[in-house]
């Protein structure tokens, strides 16, 4: 691992430094930032450092480094760890996640935010950490290695699967991330994306869950700090006329358009975008503080206070009853004191604002918006830079996400070393155990006493709950209050209290605590927006379906609400194999140049980075139960292939150990066997991968073998089958030939128009012989009844075929040869009687014996000019002769000559 970098970049994993002390970590991380190497290991954990520039780390080249290796043979990389949980996953058939962690938001923790993928089985992703640490781009990285390695054949379903899962991380974005002080583009909310693999490793569907969404960012902002990124593309797309100004919104130049292609893979129409848009003027409208209340309708409103309803985004529509009238204005409506929407002050505006955080929850998470916890505003009079009820429970979910660490990381490392019976050194680590107890413990914890006020009858004050945390809790060492220590003025009297986080200590405002708690949301305004004429806003609030009439529960108080679905959440992360990425933030500036020291070093401490190093050193980087050990490397190993005959699984293990060399590298615990380092296991894989297409080939030939004799039996009963077949039709065809040529020697045409049978395809050529034997058994037949004297021409007609058959249409072939034509009177009426003469005076001469052939024929010089000429042939020369001149000889050839 740590080869594959210059020394002049540090050490690659911590776990290699020559001292773990904490100078010297820092010296390592600062060196390796200064020279862009942003990514260190602990063993399997990632150390990120925010750099603050783009820097040439990823892309496609990048992915197609990374895949499929092991995480020491390249440098440290985000795609390295995702390659790591994705592999482990469709190895063992296990769920993974990987947790990103960093420093908080206020007061020393932070908020969970981000994305990552998890699935049946599933690789899990969860971000948490401090906003511009680097974890929301961290957990988008991871998602896009992802989905560069899985799918390759390009199935349009998972392709529309992965393209949703990536895209709609933008949408949940404009809802849930904002500008602060710390970041451009914060996540106020926590998400976790729950994604399913098929056996191939293919994703093929997911779910999203939201939690901790800071819904009083849309009321309240800090100075400097923006509104959530949505209402300002709304504004920009002109949903309202107004324009951001007199929505009292601060305005800068957006990178994103409201109807962008990131809509596209939600499934979202125009008219449910229109929609959504037109509900977010709605709540700037209904939200905003420094419009007044001429815009809000207020100044208007009767006692009642519908009119803004009527005039504004929440349009009546037709009710369950037919109606048009909503559940507000309804005869048996409560009145304002029982919950209705009316009213004036100080609780008018904080059911305003109550609506406004509601609708935008439900607007990010949709019917889930119970899994969010409710913010109200900051109390007037209150100071907003102290820490109150929403950093209070942001805290408390990092608690929680550190405890995890701690159970997953160190405690149960070392447990089960002891367990294993495996020498090791206890390393000494900070357990935040008993402040998570402080919080959320039953009857006793700071949630309980607050759920337990909200309930209490009478008047129940911010105050009277700080006085019952004294009272109870006075005693906890990691509880303070003005109360319990007069002498610390950090904290004033009635209103605040500290608890000792594992980051440091946090002072809190009470104040506003029980109202921020409480759910204000009636179940009338719940009704009224369920039975708007808009779909969107409509399909937002189902749980004001219920009737007027019925008697609903008391709903769950905002902490409770978190509280469960953060035990929630830690419940299924360690039910998970963990990978964990830990972000640095390493200065407040923004600065790529800069690296705080003071600041990185309190990070380092509290994220506990040395303890996991010294755990790292000490312990064994894999471990594994015998038999599934065995069941993967057993081919390594001559006495473990393809069974061993050891008397258990551990002395398999040994003896398959011993026979690499690796026994120095290895502990043999009670049921597993651990091994040290990860260049062992690399080895083990690398012997492993080299064997397995030698073991494929062995079972394809074994497998081919038995394919290839089964098909010998296949076809050796065809071959059977098509023999006895074959012999079938040879006899059939036989019988066929032998009836209908039966009665051939009595027939007029001695079977000439007689049929021949189709033959089958092995007696195709056997019937072209018996058909050429037929036809010269049947010319024999006709030529013994030819008279001899007509012997003569048919040779004549015999030969002349052969010559001119194929060459000549008609040659006379139908008629009866005279062979002397031109003394025939018939044939030459005109000259017969002058080539007569020309014949006796030319036997004078010559004295041939016999006229063998005569004929007129036509000649054509090479210039195409014809003349008529005649041809006489005797027993010795072969004659031209002129037609015109008396049949002169015009030229006289021997036969001899004539070839």
């Amino acid at each position: 691992m740590a080869e594959q970098e210059s020394p002049e970049f540090g050490k690659a994993d911590f776990v290699l430094l020559d001292e773990v002390t904490m100078e010297h970590f820092m010296e390592n991380l600062r060196l390796r930032f200064s020279r862009g190497r942003i990514y260190t290991y602990i063993g399997e954990v990632v150390v990120a450092v925010n750099p603050y520039r783009a820097l040439p780390l990823y892309g496609p080249g990048a992915v197609e480094r990374y895949r499929g290796r092991e995480l020491y043979e390249r440098p440290p990389h985000l795609y390295a760890v995702a390659d790591a949980a994705y592999k482990a996953m469709k190895r063992r058939a296990k769920d993974t996640c990987i947790v990103i962690s960093g420093r908080g938001a206020r007061g020393g923790l932070a908020t969970p935010g981000g994305a990552g993928p998890a699935g049946s089985p599933r690789c899990v992703t969860l971000p948490a950490g401090e906003s511009g640490a680097g974890k929301t781009e961290a957990s988008k990285y991871i998602m896009q290695y992802i989905a560069a390695i899985t799918n390759p054949t390009q199935r349009a379903e998972v392709e529309r699967v992965k393209n949703v899962l990536l895209k709609s991380n933008c949408v949940l974005e404009a809802f849930g991330n904002a500008k602060t002080n710390r970041n451009d583009n914060s996540s106020r909310f926590g998400k976790y994306m729950d994604i399913n693999f098929d056996f191939k490793g293919d994703p093929t569907g997911g779910h999203i869950h939201n939690y901790l969404l800071e819904k009083s960012r849309i009321i309240q902002q800090q100075p400097g700090e923006r509104n959530f990124h949505s209402f300002y593309q709304v504004s920009q797309a002109g949903w309202d006329g107004n324009g951001c100004e007199e929505m009292g919104m601060r305005w800068d130049e957006m990178e994103w358009d409201w109807r962008g292609t990131a809509w596209d893979p939600t499934g979202m129409d125009r008219m449910g975008m229109d929609g959504m848009g037109l509900t977010g003027t709605g709540q700037v409208r209904l939200g905003c503080d420094g419009v007044g209340q001429d815009m809000l309708g207020w100044d208007k409103a009767g006692q009642d206070g519908t009119s803004w309803v009527q005039t504004g985004w929440a349009k009546p529509g037709p009710s369950r009853q037919g109606g048009t009238e909503s559940s507000a204005s309804h005869p048996g409506a409560a009145s304002p004191g029982a919950g209705h929407v009316g009213g004036t002050g100080c609780r008018r505006d904080m059911w305003q604002d109550a609506s406004t955080m509601g609708t935008h929850s439900r607007r990010h998470g949709g019917d889930r918006a119970q899994s969010h916890m409710g913010m109200g505003p900051s109390a007037a009079g209150t100071d907003p830079s102290v820490p109150s009820f929403e950093q209070f429970c942001i805290n408390y979910c990092n608690e929680k996400l550190q405890q995890l660490f701690i159970e997953l990381i160190l405690r149960q490392e070392q447990a089960e070393y002891q367990r294993e019976g495996i020498t090791w050194q206890t390393i000494e680590y900070f357990n935040n155990e008993l402040i998570v107890e402080l919080v959320e413990q039953p009857h006793r914890g700071i949630l309980a006493l607050l759920d337990e006020a909200c309930l209490a009858a009478g008047t129940v004050t911010d105050t009277l709950f700080l006085g019952s945390m004294d009272a109870r809790l006075g005693r906890h060492p990691h509880y303070a209050s003005r109360k319990l220590c007069p002498a610390d003025k950090t904290m004033e009297f009635g209103r605040d209290f500290r608890i000792k986080h594992y980051a440091g200590d946090v002072t809190y405002s009470v104040e506003g605590f029980l109202d921020k708690n409480k759910d204000t949301l009636f179940q009338d305004f719940k009704r009224l927006l369920y039975n708007s004429a808009d779909p969107v806003l409509r399909a937002m609030w189902p749980d004001g379906e219920q009737s007027i009439t019925e008697v609903t529960k008391r709903p769950l108080t905002a902490a409770t609400l978190f509280k469960n679905s953060i035990v929630a959440l830690v419940d299924n992360l360690a039910s998970k194999e963990p990978y964990y990425v830990r972000c640095i933030k390493p200065n407040d500036i923004k600065s790529p140049e800069l690296f705080d020291e003071e600041r990185c070093r309190h990070q380092v401490s509290y994220l506990g980075l040395l303890e996991n190093v010294r755990v790292r050193r000490a312990g064994f980087a894999y471990r594994q139960p015998y038999d599934r050990f065995l069941l993967r490397y057993k081919m390594t190993c001559e006495y473990t292939w393809p069974n061993h005959l050891m008397g258990t699984d551990r002395e398999a293990a040994q003896a398959l150990l011993e026979q690499h060399g690796f026994q120095e590298d290895v502990a043999y615990g009670h049921t597993k066997v651990f091994i040290r380092t990860p260049r062992t296991l690399f080895s083990l894989e690398q012997a492993r991968a080299q064997l397995i297409p030698i073991i494929v080939l062995l079972l394809q030939k074994a497998w081919r073998g038995a394919l290839a004799r089964r098909r010998c039996r296949y076809l050796r009963a065809a071959y059977a089958i098509m023999g006895y077949y074959k012999r079938h039709k040879v006899k059939s065809y036989l019988r066929e030939l032998v009836r209908r040529f039966q009665g051939v020697r009595a027939m007029a045409d001695y079977g000439k128009s007689v049929a021949w049978p189709a033959p089958p395809a092995v007696l195709a050529r056997f019937q072209e012989d018996t058909q050429r034997l037929f036809r010269r058994w049947r010319a024999r037949q006709i030529v013994k009844n030819i008279p001899p004297s007509d012997m003569a021409q048919l040779r004549a007609k015999v030969a002349a075929f052969g010559a001119l058959h194929g060459l000549r249409k008609d040659w006379g072939c139908q008629r009866s040869w005279a062979r002397d034509y031109l003394s025939s009177v018939t044939e030459n009426a005109a000259l017969a009687l002058a080539f007569a003469r020309r014949v006796q005076a030319l036997r004078d001469k010559v004295h041939f014996g016999a006229v063998l052939f005569s004929c007129h024929v036509r000649k054509i010089n090479r210039f195409n000019k014809s003349r008529d000429r005649a041809i006489l042939l005797t027993d010795q020369h072969l004659y031209k002769l002129d037609p015109r001149h008396q049949y002169r000889v015009m030229r006289a050839l021997p036969l001899s000559t004539v070839s």
